[in-house]
């Protein structure tokens, strides 16, 4: 429990809270720090930033103190590829990306957690992409001193599931690309496809190891995506043929190519017409047309994730249709926009 002292009866208690010194334009931060035992010169220097009672603790078998606080539920929250680097200030601690990748967030977990009295954490959305120190979150014990019970029980939710916080590094992908339809394929036009998709996989870590051209014919779709596999090929990404164009066959071409999954169409703008397959363990992602006029789309958001390990299916797309739609502004300042943003899944 806490205890108040008249000031001049404070002499000689440790001070059991940080006391912070505002001097506006010059300094913010603590004029005495937790533990601190007062002695008669700081008398002067409480009185000034309005301190005529200080409390002391005295804390019951049930209680614990914020700071102790703070670590069980950082502890609690924080999984793989989640650090922090100072302690526990005022009862709350910074959690860091301990590595570079994608930050998973169990976001059910984290209002489970939020709803028990007395704690809190924020995090970044779930999904975003991180370098090694970015802080993605923050917990605290919200009163100086509470019940230890509560701190227990947001501790346990925390790790109910394994940990709410997560960074799941992105593997080096040997990506294999192939750019559909008559136009490029016959040098009608100049293919743009290739640049934009080669400088997306590098960004992300991974290497474009084989780039192929099919004219709008689904076997030979088919045969240069067996192709591809066969030359080592982990994650391939077709552009083009994603219309309902009666020569846009991609997606039959990756049907012939034994696609056991394929789910087409995104709840995303733009992107919508994006598809997402399986070919035993090798991903495949098809890009339609709106990749070579956006900078951004639901490619950018899908790519990360399969990177990460995770394997995109219809629900996950689902849930992308919340924050999904891109507001196509003047200046581009993804990621620091809603796109995106809303997927919990």
């Amino acid at each position: 429990m806490l205890k108040t002292l008249d000031l001049k009866d404070a002499v000689g208690h440790k001070l059991a809270h940080d006391i912070t010194e505002i001097r506006p334009g010059e300094f913010k931060g603590p004029a005495f720090r937790r533990g601190h035992t007062v002695c008669e010169v700081d008398l002067c220097h409480l009185q000034r930033l309005g301190k005529n009672h200080l409390y002391v603790i005295d804390l019951a078998e049930d209680e614990i103190h914020e700071n102790e606080a703070a670590v069980i539920l950082a502890t609690a929250l924080a999984g793989d590829g989640i650090v922090w680097t100072d302690g526990p200030r005022e009862g709350k601690i910074s959690l860091l990306a301990g590595l570079d990748g994608l930050l998973a967030v169990d976001v059910a977990a984290l209002a489970a957690f939020n709803m028990v009295d007395e704690v809190m954490c924020a995090t970044l959305h779930n999904h975003t992409l991180v370098k090694e120190g970015d802080l993605v979150a923050g917990t605290r014990a919200i009163p100086l001193v509470m019940k230890r019970a509560p701190i227990e029980r947001a501790a346990a939710i925390a790790r109910q599931n394994g940990a709410v916080l997560r960074v799941r590094p992105l593997r080096s992908a040997k990506v294999g690309v192939t750019i559909t339809g008559n136009e490029v394929y016959h040098g009608l036009i100049e293919d743009r496809f290739a640049p934009i998709l080669t400088e997306k996989v590098q960004a992300l870590g991974s290497e474009v190891v084989a780039m192929d051209f099919a004219p709008d014919d689904s076997e030979a779709i088919a045969r240069l995506i067996c192709s591809q596999r066969n030359r080592g090929c982990d994650l391939l990404l077709l552009s083009g043929g994603m219309s309902v164009d009666p020569d846009d066959v991609t997606r039959q071409g990756i049907r012939l190519a034994g696609a056991d999954e394929m789910h087409y169409g995104a709840p995303a703008l733009p992107g919508s017409m994006f598809l997402v397959a399986y070919l035993g363990d090798v991903s495949l992602l098809g890009v339609p047309a709106c990749g070579l006029y956006h900078q951004i789309t639901v490619l950018d958001l899908v790519l990360p994730r399969i990177l990460a390990g995770e394997r995109v299916g219809k629900a996950e797309l689902a849930f992308m249709g919340h924050g999904g739609l891109c507001l196509d502004c003047d200046e581009c300042v993804y990621p620091h926009c809603p796109f995106g943003k809303g997927s919990t899944v």
